[in-house]
């Protein structure tokens, strides 16, 4: 198995869904330990892909996935598609998903 091609396919996925979105999608999710997590989204083939995901944790500390940054030992840029009737979100705004993410 090529991860360095496996890794390099991946992110120009996410990249190319970012670059080329014409519509984005804000959610929202506070986690058990009170921490907020906010996720971009945009339409992918009838799915909702994430290409910006942020963590605010209840420490103050924040973690930024994209196509740029994927992954960390931390965390990760989620590879499951959003389905906003099942998951536990909220809507929010682009202005609020902003303030998070500069």
């Amino acid at each position: 198995m090529d991860l360095g091609r496996i890794k390099a396919e991946t992110v120009a996925y996410f990249r190319a869904l970012d670059e080329g979105a014409t519509q984005r999608h804000h959610f929202r999710h506070a986690d058990e330990e009170g921490g907020l997590w906010y996720f971009e989204a945009v339409p992918d083939g009838g799915d909702l892909i994430v290409v910006k995901q942020a963590e605010l944790t209840s420490g103050g500390a924040l973690y930024r996935y994209s196509w740029e940054h994927l992954e960390d030992e931390h965390g990760f840029l989620t590879d499951q598609p959003i389905v906003p009737e099942e998951d536990p979100l909220e809507v929010t705004t682009a202005a609020e998903f902003q303030r998070v993410w500069i």
